[in-house]
């Protein structure tokens, strides 16, 4: 299989691949049918992704048999991508790809096997947080192993008009370690982080309600995982209002379940949505493989 053409090589000459852009029966998100990501892919359909992915804030790209260096050259021609500070679950060879994972080798995780307990956006807790994220199914359990989304567009569109006015000036900190210890205390195999590592992960300020900055959309941007205070408020106050808006911002009609099948790659915004794992059975593997891409400073 010819690996995707990186952002500086020219794809004027590289056929179009027939491929349909398939939207859920849900609030969020849509199925790519037809495209090899292992394959080049033009401008045009370049532009086509690009289009689905604003629209629909969550693809699911189907079938795809690919490796992680045409996993990696795919994300990559939507930006940079992050190094995560969990480098004991790097791909070996592939610092990019972070291995989302409760199988256990010699005793030892190969990956993060708690990835995605609580609500969250990923990276949230940087200056700039994630683009999106891009993850691709290597072995999959015969039951649970799901994945939710909740669209934060139609969150901060369904609150009342007062509560939005506001939260609108509000900013809210964001902190790696906000939850993890609490997970450690759960699972003690995540590593104890290095001053190096913690040095990485200082927490963040950012805008509890943050605009999209290519479709211009407002959303909020609060997570049960990540965000620890709203700047300026007494802690009762700031706490009674992230509960209020954790509860709000993840109500059913905003959520798409996704039920993997193998070799879904999912690729998905994390400007406009936040995810949650919905948990696997301990005595059944799961793999997966992720990258994600650097964003912006949220505004």
């Amino acid at each position: 299989m010819t690996a995707v053409l990186s952002r500086a090589t020219s794809t004027a000459e590289v056929p179009a691949q027939p491929f349909e852009v398939r939207p859920f029966d849900a609030p969020v998100g849509a199925e790519i049918v037809g495209l090899d990501i292992a394959e080049p892919i033009n401008a045009a359909d370049f532009q086509r992704i690009h289009r689905a992915h604003l629209d629909h804030h969550v693809l699911v790209f189907r079938d795809q048999r690919i490796t992680p260096a045409q996993h990696i050259d795919f994300s990559r021609r939507f930006g940079p991508l992050e190094i995560h500070v969990l480098h004991q679950f790097q791909l070996k060879n592939h610092p990019e790809i972070l291995i989302v994972s409760n199988i256990k080798e010699n005793g030892e995780p190969i990956g993060l096997g708690d990835a995605g307990v609580y609500w969250h956006s990923d990276i949230s807790y940087k200056p700039h947080p994630s683009l999106g994220s891009l993850l691709h199914a290597q072995e999959l359990p015969s039951e649970g192993g799901d994945t939710l989304f909740a669209d934060q567009h139609l969150a901060w569109e369904a609150l009342p008009a007062e509560l939005q006015q506001r939260i609108l000036p509000l900013k809210a900190e964001h902190s790696y370690l906000a939850k993890y210890e609490e997970l450690r205390a759960k699972n003690p195999w995540r590593p104890k982080l290095s001053q190096a590592q913690i040095d990485q992960v200082a927490p963040a300020v950012q805008p509890v309600v943050r605009t999209h900055p290519e479709t211009g959309r407002k959303a909020l941007f609060v997570s049960e995982h990540f965000t620890t205070r709203i700047v300026g408020l007494p802690q009762d106050e700031s706490d009674a209002l992230l509960a209020e808006l954790f509860a709000h911002s993840v109500k059913p009609e905003f959520v798409y379940r996704h039920r993997w099948a193998p070799h879904d790659l999912v690729f998905w915004d994390n400007r406009s949505l936040m995810h949650l794992a919905a948990g696997t059975p301990d005595h059944l593997r799961r793999r997966l493989n992720r990258t994600t891409i650097v964003g912006d400073t949220p505004f």
